[in-house]
């Protein structure tokens, strides 16, 4: 058995699956409860959400389909910052736990995330009173299973995070996919402290996708002429290999020993009947390779 397939939903006898079903569009349009109700029911039985997605209602939806359809299904949330104060103290985080607790109805957690801290400091975040210590509060109360850092960005505040040793958990967004690397230094370190780690947005935001719309952009930022290049040359070795370039890319993160689940943005039913297929998708073993042969992709348009 791999190490991926080893992993355990904190608390459960569950493993951790290796496609999580993001959910930060759920419930920015109309339809969101047929949406909620097929994630809960289909193939794929882990969910990402926020306080924050959607105002809230990204965690509402969820609960609200949790009523008819818990059996089997795993809630992965996230503490956020007052969106109009910008505060994250530790009264904050259990105000943000108490939110979405109600929200969900629930009353654990089997993974909490310290969610994109950016308006305070690592020091700010560790101090007594910080956002980290109502955390480990809610794990010694067997409120939350495991705590984890989730954040976007640029920088070494992810990894400064990993290095306090006080997180069980890692996520990171669009730093490591089929053509950027960002996210070694992470995947590292949290090889090193036994951490589970969620990869969250395979595709870059879309360019990987396939999406035309997406093109120019890489981590929703205009790419370079470099970058682009490169994805040019990543695109024709795909074709050459009769696979698609989604397909490509969502495997690459599946494929990655130090990732225990990647994570998947759904915001329709189109996208989840579509990821199915890519999860399905062989990919030949000569690919990688040749991927490999192509070099180190140039520094992605989101680095610093």
């Amino acid at each position: 058995m791999s190490e991926q397939q080893g992993r355990r939903v904190p608390g459960t006898d569950a493993p951790i699956d290796p496609v999580t079903l993001g959910t930060s569009g759920l419930g920015r349009d109309p339809g969101g409860e047929e949406l909620a109700d097929a994630l809960m029911t289909g193939r794929f039985r882990q969910l990402d959400t926020s306080n924050e997605y959607a105002g809230g209602r990204s965690e509402t939806l969820i609960g609200q389909a949790l009523k008819k359809h818990r059996d089997g299904v795993t809630i992965f949330t996230k503490a956020d910052r007052d969106l109009e104060t910008g505060v994250f103290d530790g009264d904050r985080v259990m105000r943000s736990f108490e939110e979405t607790i109600s929200r969900l109805g629930v009353e654990t957690l089997p993974i909490y995330h310290l969610h994109d801290p950016f308006t305070i400091t690592v020091r700010e975040a560790m101090a007594p009173g910080g956002a980290v210590p109502a955390l480990v509060a809610l794990r010694e109360q067997g409120l939350v299973g495991s705590i984890g850092i989730a954040a976007a960005g640029n920088g070494t505040m992810v990894q400064d995070y990993v290095r306090t040793d006080a997180f069980d958990a890692v996520l990171t967004h669009n730093r490591f996919t089929l053509v950027d690397r960002r996210a070694e230094d992470i995947l590292d370190l949290a090889t090193e402290r036994d951490m589970t780690v969620f990869n969250a947005a395979p595709f870059g935001g879309g360019i990987l996708s396939g999406s035309s719309r997406h093109a120019t952009r890489y981590g929703y930022r205009p790419i370079t002429p470099e970058f682009g290049r490169h994805v040019e040359r990543v695109t024709a070795l795909c074709e050459q290999w009769g696979i698609s370039l989604a397909a490509a890319a969502l495997h690459f993160s599946m494929a990655e020993p130090r990732v225990h689940s990647t994570v998947v943005g759904i915001s329709s039913l189109e996208r989840l009947a579509t990821l199915a297929e890519l999860v399905d998708t062989a990919i030949p073993e000569g690919f990688w390779a040749d991927l490999t042969a192509l070099g180190t992709p140039p520094p992605s348009p989101a680095a610093d």
